[in-house]
């Protein structure tokens, strides 16, 4: 490479040959990229083309499974509606049901509690294994409650036919366990003369064969297939790792992916169009459109370099002929333009010097008024500007170096920063609450929530171990945990142990979170709570009691464990008969111990102070004072922890 530098720095006349090669590579590569375009215009749209055709085959071939199943669903109805007097005969019917169609693997008929005189449970079920052998059975009992599930439930409250989610059912060993295989049923209602609801017929259809279907059908050789639910669960996939068990959104909690997240929403938005987005660091195209009929969403994503890869063959075929092509031609223009600049031989010889880096050499005058003579003045000149450029780009180069750098931590900083949406406070007349949370960092890991299930509060407040993103993600997961397990209507132990169970499953970095998980009924003022290794809340009794009745006192609590903790921890619970006229106050560590320049802690003895002598006042009141309080304790110290404040009263 210094030899070539060398030729072009000691050689005008290839300099000159370069300029013009380089001009006439400047008009065939404008000409080339004009050709270019077109052609990739049209391979694009004949790339959209067959997409939309393969996706076209592929919904059809997929409508054409959901409506035998339909069809198979409607044949058993009519069935079951001749046969109500005959629980046997329908036992049979599941099984005939799985004869008639190859694609099934469950039937069940199913009747609502005491339906049938004397039988508390009755559910005929029939399945296919995996080599074709079908076994019937009746599935419900005490450990299976099937009129509680979703394939059940869904066609009753919504008194319409459903395609269901996928979930996992049940096995029925010695253990009881979960089936591993997961299922999408449909599942219809049946209903007797006068539109009451009776029951359920309902179709099994399994999600890793129907992805077997569909994942053959591609355009191109590293293209796939996907299928999103309603929910965004991947229906189909060729990621085992995400099929069934993630959504389309589980990459973006991971890593920040806009074009990725876009695709998500507008799938689950039942939209149609093409969408450019990563896969595995690839750029590619997804191709998508709804099943109206089911409310999922069908996609296709091709590979960008499949679709470009022969028209970017022949564009790097036709650029190395062009290259071949300039170079012949500054071959030759080198040839030419030497014989003519023999007297700039002498020019180059005394400007050798600085051309090895002396530029203090004095350049020849030359008493020419061509363009040699032009020349060696502006070789001069050029000498005298080359060397103020040389220290005006050392210094350019030193404030370019600072700013890259700040740029690089202010860019480590905002992808640090996660954003936290919480619910608006309920609007209920009889309750008043608010709540606030000031992570120390840029992502914490302290949590709150609380949501309405008819006229009971459920709410919890906890801080999960460490710190940083995972404790931030730590404390979405069981966030979300606890509004799922919440809404079962369970009770506070009950939602401590089903948390536990879940996020001490392959803990390997063993976090764990402290907790305080509550449900308040709001009409008797009974109070349900289970303190998981938390902080106790402070309770201020109502006023107009004795003095010493109402002064605030930290709950007396059960020292469970912390949730995650242990797999197998038992938790129990608490009560308070009565909460009308008093107010809870719930925080995490971040109070306690928030400490000023000295490390001096804000302890429990300042919060039970503060809380004493502040009037009786709104919780929003009482939490903005005792925000101001710690802010006023721990002055201009760095926030050592996350505070998390929840406050609630009773009316």
């Amino acid at each position: 490479m210094r030899r070539i530098i060398d030729i072009f720095r000691k050689s005008f006349s290839a300099r000159v040959s370069l300029y013009a090669v380089l001009a006439a590579a400047g008009v065939f590569l404008l000409a080339l990229s004009y050709v270019s375009r077109y052609s990739r215009r049209s391979v694009w749209d004949e790339a959209t083309k067959r997409a939309s055709q393969v996706l076209e085959n592929c919904e059809l071939r997929l409508t054409r499974i959901l409506e035998d199943v339909e069809a198979m669903a409607d044949n058993v109805e009519w069935l079951v509606y001749r046969h109500l007097d005959s629980p046997d005969t329908l036992v049979e019917y599941t099984r005939t049901a799985l004869q008639g169609n190859p694609d099934l693997v469950g039937c069940a008929i199913s009747f609502e509690p005491y339906f049938f005189e004397g039988e508390e449970y009755f559910s005929a079920y029939s399945s296919r294994d995996e080599n074709n052998v079908i076994t019937t059975e009746q599935e419900g009992d005490e450990d299976y409650q099937y009129f509680y599930l979703d394939w059940y439930l869904m066609p009753k409250l919504l008194n319409q036919p459903v395609w269901t989610e996928p979930y996992c059912d049940w096995d029925y060993d010695d253990d009881f366990s979960l089936n591993t295989e997961m299922l999408i049923s449909y599942s219809k209602p049946l209903t007797d003369a006068e539109g009451n609801f009776i029951g359920v017929v309902s179709m099994d259809l399994s999600p890793k064969w129907l992805s077997e279907q569909l994942s053959s059908i591609k355009p191109y050789p590293h293209s796939f297939c996907m299928l999103l639910s309603r929910g965004g669960t991947y229906l189909i996939h060729p990621d085992p790792e995400r099929l069934f068990y993630q959504t389309i959104f589980t990459r973006t909690l991971l890593e920040n992916d806009p074009l990725f997240e876009k695709l998500g929403h507008d799938m689950l938005d039942q939209k149609e169009g093409t969408q450019l987005v990563k896969i595995t660091g690839q750029d590619s195209y997804a191709f998508y459109k709804p099943m109206k009929k089911t409310g999922w969403s069908l996609g296709i994503v091709c590979m960008e370099k499949d679709i470009f890869d022969h028209f970017d063959r022949l564009r790097i075929i036709t650029l190395v002929i062009l290259l071949l092509g300039l170079l012949a031609m500054f071959i030759a223009s080198i040839k030419i333009i030497g014989g003519t600049m023999k007297p700039l031989k002498a020019l180059v010889a005394e400007a050798e010097n600085i051309a090895e880096g002396d530029f203090g050499h004095k350049l020849p005058e030359l008493n020419r008024v061509d363009e040699i003579g032009t020349l060696s003045r502006s070789f001069s000149h050029m000498q005298s500007s080359l060397v103020s450029y040389i220290e005006e780009l050392k210094e350019t180069t030193a404030t370019k170096e600072r700013i890259d750098g700040e740029l690089r931590i202010a860019h480590s900083i905002q992808m640090a920063m996660v954003p936290s949406v919480f619910p608006a406070f309920p609007e209920r007349k009889e309750l008043d609450l608010y709540a606030c949370m000031n992570p120390a960092k840029e992502v914490g890991g302290d949590l709150y929530d609380y949501f309405l299930l008819d006229d009971k509060l459920y709410f919890c407040i906890g801080d999960v171990s460490g710190k940083g993103i995972p404790a931030s993600l730590f404390m979405a997961t069981t966030r979300n945990l606890f509004r799922v397990v919440g809404k079962e209507a369970v009770a506070p132990s009950e939602i401590a142990r089903r948390l536990n169970a879940t996020l001490s499953e392959n803990n390997e970095t063993l976090m764990f979170v402290t907790a305080f998980i509550g449900v308040l009924d709001l009409v008797s003022g009974r109070l349900e709570f289970c303190n998981c290794g938390h902080n106790p809340p402070v309770l201020i009794p109502k006023a107009g009691g004795k003095a010493a009745d109402t002064v605030p006192a930290f709950l007396d609590c059960i020292p469970n464990t912390p949730i995650g903790a242990c797999p197998d921890c038992e938790f129990k619970g608490q009560e308070i008969e009565d909460l009308h006229g008093c107010t809870l106050f719930l925080y995490t560590d971040g109070l306690t111990e928030a400490e000023n320049c000295a490390h001096e802690a804000f302890g429990d003895w300042r919060l039970l102070e503060n809380l004493a002598n502040y009037p009786r006042v709104n919780p929003e009141a009482l939490v903005s004072r005792l925000r101001g309080a710690v802010a006023s304790h721990v002055g201009s110290a760095e926030p050592s922890d996350d505070l998390t404040i929840l406050c609630l009263e009773l009316k």
